[in-house]
């Protein structure tokens, strides 16, 4: 076995542990070593070898590594999902909330949820009301204001 089929068989064994990892990293070495077969192929001297496999390597780091990671994942806004996709909403409280008490109830998005105030202040029942911040079970909410038309 002539040491340019080793270069291929470990550039194949680079993409193979790839697959197994994340980000793109490993198979810039199995590019590295599919190309360093080429100048063993034509018998230049392993230093040669190393030497063009490790100018490759880096060369295919800083070049197709990005072009890959910015167009075949590209970063998305992620969208909340669950009980984190309730920050943010409105709702309105149907049972008064009293936070020395522990007692309060809301409805947001149609369903019944307890509810506490990160404010010492009670929320009485009807008040409009917009989600902060979740802990368990029970959504952190604050009063809507009222906005003043002139």
């Amino acid at each position: 076995m002539e040491l340019w089929h080793l270069w291929i068989i470990l550039g194949i064994i680079f993409f193979i542990v790839e697959i197994f990892t994340s980000g793109f990293i490993v198979a810039m070495f199995g590019l590295g070593c599919l190309v360093a077969a080429i100048p063993a192929y034509f018998h230049l001297h392993f230093l040669w070898q190393l030497l063009i496999f490790s100018v490759a390597t880096l060369i295919f780091f800083f070049t197709v590594r990005p072009f890959y990671l910015k167009y075949l994942y590209p970063a998305k806004k992620q969208i909340p999902t669950n009980v984190d996709a309730l920050i943010g909403r409105e709702g309105v409280v149907i049972e008064d909330i009293d936070v020395p008490a522990g007692k309060g109830r809301v409805k947001v998005g149609g369903e019944d949820w307890k509810a506490s105030s990160r404010k010492t202040e009670s929320i009485p029942k009807g008040t409009k009301i917009k989600v902060t911040a979740i802990d368990g079970v029970t959504l952190f909410v604050e009063p809507i204001e009222k906005e003043n038309i002139q």
